[in-house]
């Protein structure tokens, strides 16, 4: 074998080695952004589980309000039915956004609750309502928490994914740059409501 024959294999085997190596990395990222996105996921069904309860305390003394109650079990089995579609499909951006939005409407429809409940004294002085609002606030906080640290994989694996010599394996086994999780799309969106209970 000539000297020049042992250079072309020595080369194509460091480039094999690297190969496996940059394939290996980006699928640890990409599973870091699954696992990441399995976090959001435990937040959200605790949120989800704790709004039934928070509309059966109200529902005693907002009997004349069942639209708005209504409106709030609604809104949660439709982002409940999201969340189940996005957590099948973590790095699904279709699923991510139906998601989003299912999650913008149960924004909403806890806001026009809160602020239903801001009209009644007697409901704000409740104890059961005011354990359940903080429990609810300690679980958006932690779904806070669980969305940054998603971005932040997301963003680790896009870099990875879109870096020079990188890229080339990623675009020849299919590592696509991943969608980053929204809060909001507008400024209006970004208000959150005013609530004292």
């Amino acid at each position: 074998m000539s000297v020049f024959a042992g250079v072309v294999l020595a080369v194509l085997a460091v480039a094999v080695f690297w190969a496996v190596g940059a394939y290996n990395r980006l699928m640890r990222l990409k599973n870091q952004v699954a696992n990441a996105f399995g976090q959001i996921d435990v937040q959200l069904k605790r949120r989800y589980d704790l709004i039934p309860n928070l509309v059966e305390v109200a529902r005693k003394y907002l009997a004349h309000e069942a639209q708005t109650l209504e409106a709030v079990i609604a809104a949660r089995n439709q982002a409940r039915s999201a969340e189940q579609g996005a957590a099948a499909q973590p790095l699904s951006a279709g699923a991510l956004g139906a998601l989003a939005g299912a999650e913008q409407v149960l924004g909403g429809a806890l806001g026009r609750l809160f602020a239903v409940v801001e009209d009644y004294p007697e409901l704000k002085a409740d104890a059961s309502l005011r354990e359940l609002h903080e429990e609810l606030t300690h679980t958006e906080n932690r779904v806070g928490f669980a969305r940054q640290a998603y971005n932040d994989f997301v963003l680790e694996y896009n870099d990875a994914a879109l870096h020079f010599p990188t890229i080339v394996v990623a675009r020849l086994l299919g590592f696509t740059p991943l969608d980053m999780l929204a809060a909001t799309t507008s400024e209006a969106e970004r208000q959150a409501p005013k609530v004292e209970l």
